[in-house]
């Protein structure tokens, strides 16, 4: 396989990486977000453990694992993870989950893998994000390959091909883990749902029929469950502001925000919980059914997976209830711990400033992200 076609959206491979970390080193861009990350920490020595990291792997391990875990210690109440329905958790898997956090869903999940001595993963990360010239370097150090937005539908489909035959390369040839979000972007509702056309995208690059070439691919449904989200106030915000104007475009500066405050932000525990691989469920579809509805059902037992798999916190049930006016969970949570909800909730919509802020609205909104992975779950325990 000639593999150069990947060169401008594949992460930097080990001997690419001394002159990307000189060119990191040297970008104030960069040595201003080390300390902001890291205060405490001389910027010289940070520099000198990166020139002495000789491969990827080597880096995110000796570099981002003390960072992600400096962030983990400051804003979480603790991460887990529970691989528990894979025999062997050393082969590669392309992760699809739902997803929280621009930017920690990925880096807690390769932080909790490497507590348990496995490769962190490779990040499917969209070029929107890539703001600053340094980002776009530190991501692709970091095992990062780049999604192409922003293209005529043509360019798109060229795009998507390549990168899915990259992702099949990634699996099939690195033997190296993946993780994609289930959908474009965040679900700003938490109603985490699956877009067909991310199953469509990864099947474009392999051998072979939809289910042979999703297979090869070694697919695992992953939920991610925070406590709490701490940009649970801005969502709300932009869907006052999409409410109003429905012309209404984020900017470059509110993705900024929302990733700043997805790092810095108080998000409570953290849990990861894996299902098992898609191959069995694959291998029992009728491959003669119609693409569409092939996909539709691949999707729908994804988002099953994920619903099943959330961990339920107290923050969940209290917003069931107030958002029904019902009290069918409260054996599900003390007093305090409502009590301590509703006072985060109030907080953080104290946080919005809109000129005609629509307090009751924005309160829903806020409600509906936490009882929604609820009522998901709810729905997909139900006997069939």
């Amino acid at each position: 396989m000639d593999t150069k076609e990947f060169d401008d959206i594949r992460p930097y491979n080990d001997e690419e990486l001394p002159k990307a970390v000189e060119e990191l080193i040297a970008d104030p861009a960069f040595v201003k977000a080390v300390n902001t990350v890291l205060p405490h920490v001389p910027f010289d020595l940070i520099a000198a453990k990166m020139r002495s990291c000789k491969t990827t792997n080597e880096f995110q391990r000796s570099l981002c694992y003390d960072a992600l875990t400096n962030q983990a210690d400051k804003t979480s109440g603790g991460i887990t993870l529970d691989m528990s329905a894979l025999p062997d958790p050393t082969l590669a898997f392309t992760y699809i989950s739902n997803h929280r956090d621009i930017t920690l869903d990925s880096g807690f999940l390769s932080l909790a893998l490497m507590r348990i001595h496995l490769q962190g993963v490779e990040i499917a990360i969209g070029d929107n994000l890539l703001i600053h010239p340094w980002i776009k370097k530190f991501v692709r150090i970091n095992k990062s390959f780049i999604v192409q937005r922003a293209l005529t539908m043509r360019q798109m489909l060229e795009s998507s091909e390549r990168m899915s035959r990259y992702m099949h390369y990634a699996i099939t040839e690195k033997k190296q883990s993946i993780w994609i979000a289930q959908r474009e972007g965040r679900a700003k509702d938490s109603n985490d749902i699956t877009q067909e056309s991310v199953l469509k995208m990864i099947a474009m690059g392999g051998e072979g029929s939809i289910i042979e070439s999703l297979k090869e691919m070694n697919i695992v449904p992953l939920t991610i469950s925070y406590e709490y989200d701490p940009c649970d106030y801005l969502k709300a915000q932009e869907f006052q502001l999409k409410r109003d104007n429905p012309e209404y475009k984020k900017t470059t500066q509110d993705d900024m925000k929302s990733m700043a405050m997805g790092i810095e932000g108080q998000k409570g525990k953290i849990h990861f919980q894996m299902s098992a691989s898609l191959n069995d469920f694959l291998a029992s579809l009728d491959p003669a059914m119609p693409k569409t509805d092939l996909y539709a059902t691949i999707a729908k037992e994804i988002d099953k997976c994920i619903h099943q798999n959330y961990r339920i916190y107290p923050g969940n049930y209290v917003a069931y209830d107030l958002l029904k006016g019902e009290d069918r969970f409260a054996s599900h949570y003390s007093s305090d711990e409502k009590t301590e909800f509703e006072e985060y909730v109030a907080g953080q919509l104290d946080k919005i400033d809109l000129p005609n802020k629509d307090v009751p609205y924005l309160y829903e909104k806020i409600l509906t992200m936490y009882a929604n992975p609820l009522i998901n779950h709810l729905i997909a325990c139900e006997p069939a």
